[in-house]
Order: C-alpha cells, then structure tokens, then sequence
C-alpha cells in the first residue's frame, strides 16, 4: 500500500489528462475502422456536414467564434473513418488559402467563421477566426477579405484582452 499511495496522489491528473483527448489525437479514433458513429458519440453532432465528390462526407467540428480550433472528420463513402485535420493551424490558414477562391471554398477549408464584416467603403466581405496566438498576451485573429465573392487577400489581427475582457474567455 506504501507504494501504492504515491501514484493514487496522480491518478486525478492522469484521468484529467485522459479527457484531454482531442479529435485529431484521440486514440480511441482509428482510420479504416472507426465510423461516423464512433465520433458522433465521442463528440457529439458536427456543426455542419460536407459531401464529398468521392461520395463520402466531411464533419465539421467547429469551436468558433470563442473557441480557437476546427477539426475536419473526412469519411469515406461507407462511413469510414479516413483522417482528421485541425484547420485553424498557421500551415492551413497561410498555406492553402488564395486570392480567387470562393467563400464556400474557404469555409470548407477552415470551417466556420466567427464573424463576417462588411466594409461598404472598400467593398469587402471580411471573415475572421479566433487562432492560437503567436504574441503572448494578445488574442490573434485570422482574416479572409472578399471583394466581389473572391478571395482578394488575407490578414491577422491582434486583440488586446484587456480591452475587450469578453472576447476568447
């Protein structure tokens, strides 16, 4: 029992650590085997659904507009579990988005937006993201400017929390 007391002591950090799982790093998920089934009742609903042109599905697992992360579940035709991927990640956000893609384009690249701003004297549609930030103590933002349903480019800002104490809490 001496023995023993010692890690009785890490077991609540153990359990915490367990429930830390995140979809792109639960083991409990398995590609080839798992279903839309397993993440559903892992996870709960997605927020929104995708059809594949290979006949298969996308799930989307969106934390915005507070959270700072959007996993992607890609199911094939039968149901199948094929791969996650967290969007919101700079080698998504810099990477694939470009000037001429559409809004539905963007969406299903990086899931839902937290907000769309439209900005009458430019013209431009501005969808932002909460991301994880590279500055500490300031909020990052990840912004996609349309002008005329395009792409034009895109930008980041940085929110200081101590302005606006709601924002990402």
């Amino acid at each position: 029992m001496r023995l023993l007391r010692p890690l009785l002591g890490l077991l609540p950090a153990l359990m915490l650590l367990a429930g830390c799982a995140t979809l792109d790093h639960d083991p409990a998920l398995q590609i080839g085997l798992s279903s839309a089934q397993d993440v559903q009742s892992r996870y709960g609903a997605p927020v929104r659904r995708w059809a594949n042109e290979d006949g298969g599905e996308t799930l989307e697992y969106s934390s915005q507009p507070f959270g700072r992360t959007c996993y992607l579940v890609r199911l094939d035709r039968s149901g199948r579990l094929l791969g996650v991927e967290e969007t919101l990640n700079e080698a998504s956000r810099f990477s694939t988005i470009r000037p001429g893609m559409s809004p539905e384009q963007v969406s299903r690249r990086l899931g839902r937006e937290r907000s769309r701003v439209f900005f009458a004297n430019s013209g431009e549609e501005v969808w932002d993201w909460n991301v994880t930030p590279d500055q500490g103590g300031y909020l990052l933002r990840f912004n996609v400017h349309f002008k005329a349903g395009q792409v034009l480019r895109t930008s980041q800002s940085l929110v200081d929390p101590e302005r606006f104490p709601l924002l990402d809490r």
